[in-house]
């Protein structure tokens, strides 16, 4: 497998290889990516509105190749593009109405009651935005075999598929009110899910990709990002009754996987997580205004305790702290702010690289 963006590509999945099983072959993998001198622009496409944007695919194609060849990729940086459609795609193949604004979009619930709405709240294959998708991949595929990695949607199933088909205020109600549906449905949307991806996974296989998506790891098989940004609404108690069973169904689908954790209120269902075997990894997002490593250090320790990898953010400022609290196994540093020329980079990784 090569790529033209990434000449070293096998010598940097062999370090993600390792990652997966907080192994480490010379350093943690480490991504650092730089704009290349004179990079432009891509000139506006004159969309007359934001829907006409996002589903220009052959545009939006165009504009994804063009950005994707104007940053360098050092070290274990990889050049990824996905066909995004927006956070709630799989939602709208389900039922839901489908907002675009100018820079995400938003599903319109579908489920107003349960008896009667729900039944009809399933995939459909034959949905235009499915069709639209199918297309978006192709075209990317079409600029990068070869050239770079063309990964997955954000689909987002589970919980927050739930939120998407009820309303996430309506949803905490039925916690309480409507659990028994909220559990069918998780039960029956899963299979649904799981056979959407697999049209996506197959295309891109078949052309020879590495598995990918929004969060930049890879995996020559099935590989994602399970999440549930919904539980920061709920109890430990609720979260380990409704949730937690369907979340290990989809790590037990996948080969690899790290997990989505947003926010410091779904903190309380961190224990819960790493006692799913086939987890391999978490990926904690703190929020805005809530940034430090210092602030969370813990929190690292208790997943790297948990015996799971852990994907790192972190400023060049902090390299100390990290080495003096955590151990290099199983670390992936995905972005440390504070570099700008590859001179500095160059020093990072050294001191990386000498982490024992």
């Amino acid at each position: 497998m090569s790529f033209s963006l990434k000449p070293d590509y096998e010598s940097v999945k062999a370090r993600y290889d390792a990652f997966w099983h907080r192994e480490i072959i010379d350093r943690p993998p480490v991504s650092i990516t730089l704009p290349l001198p004179g990079a432009s622009h891509f000139p506006k496409g004159g969309h007359k509105t934001d829907a006409d944007y996002w589903l220009d695919v052959e545009y939006r194609s165009a504009e994804l190749d063009h950005n994707v060849r104007g940053r360098k990729y050092l070290y274990d940086a990889l050049p990824i593009v996905y066909p995004n459609l927006g956070p709630e795609i799989f939602s709208a193949w389900c039922g839901c109405g489908y907002e675009f604004g100018p820079d995400t979009t938003w599903s319109v619930p579908c489920i107003h009651d349960w008896e009667r709405d729900a039944p009809g709240a399933r995939f459909d294959i034959g949905h235009p935005l499915f069709a639209k998708l199918i297309e978006f991949t192709r075209r990317l595929l079409d600029y990068g075999v070869g050239n770079y990695i063309v990964g997955l949607s954000d689909f987002h199933p589970g919980g927050d598929h739930l939120a998407a088909l009820r309303d996430p205020q309506n949803l905490a109600l039925d916690m309480i009110e409507n659990v028994d549906w909220v559990k069918h449905l998780l039960e029956s949307s899963a299979p649904e899910y799981f056979a959407a991806y697999g049209v996506f996974y197959h295309m891109l296989r078949e052309a020879g990709m590495p598995i990918t998506s929004w969060t930049p790891l890879i995996h020559d098989g099935v590989y994602y990002i399970p999440s549930n940004d919904f539980s920061c609404m709920v109890s430990k108690a609720m979260f380990d009754d409704v949730f937690l069973p369907g979340i290990r169904q989809e790590c037990m689908f996948y080969e690899r996987c790290i997990y989505h954790l947003d926010g410091p209120d779904a903190l309380r269902h961190l224990d819960s997580l790493l006692d799913i075997p086939e987890l391999d990894a978490v990926q904690w997002v703190c929020g805005s205004g809530n940034e430090g490593y210092a602030r969370w250090i813990k929190v690292y320790q208790r997943i790297q305790a948990g015996g799971k990898a852990l994907q790192l953010g972190c400023d060049i400022k902090e390299l100390d702290m990290v080495f003096e609290t955590l151990r290099p196994e199983g670390v992936w540093f995905s972005g440390i702010s504070g570099i700008d020329n590859e001179e500095t980079a160059g020093r990072v990784v050294d001191r990386i690289s000498a982490w024992k």
